[in-house]
């Protein structure tokens, strides 16, 4: 898989463990969710800083980028340079 395929997976993984504890915290507010959401978001937050910094390539602005939470790891897959297709 490629790189940037991970970043914009993980990237997407946070985004949407992000929205689904405000959407919690917005509706019903259940300890529950709170409890299993907010540890599985700050994993992957770690994840996606970690690979972007895996991943920079001499480019810190990959790296900067991901440290936006909620959206900061699909903004620094969007910044990875593509791949280079083969001839």
């Amino acid at each position: 898989m490629q790189p940037r395929r991970v970043l914009h997976l993980i990237g997407t993984v946070e985004l949407a463990t992000l929205v689904l504890m405000l959407l919690n915290l917005a509706t019903v507010h259940h300890p529950a969710i709170t409890g299993v959401l907010g540890p599985v978001h700050g994993l992957v937050y770690t994840g996606t800083v970690i690979a972007a910094a895996l991943l920079m390539n001499g480019r810190h602005r990959i790296w900067l980028l991901a440290l936006i939470p909620g959206v900061g790891g699909l903004l620094a897959a969007r910044s990875t340079p593509a791949p280079q297709e083969a001839p």
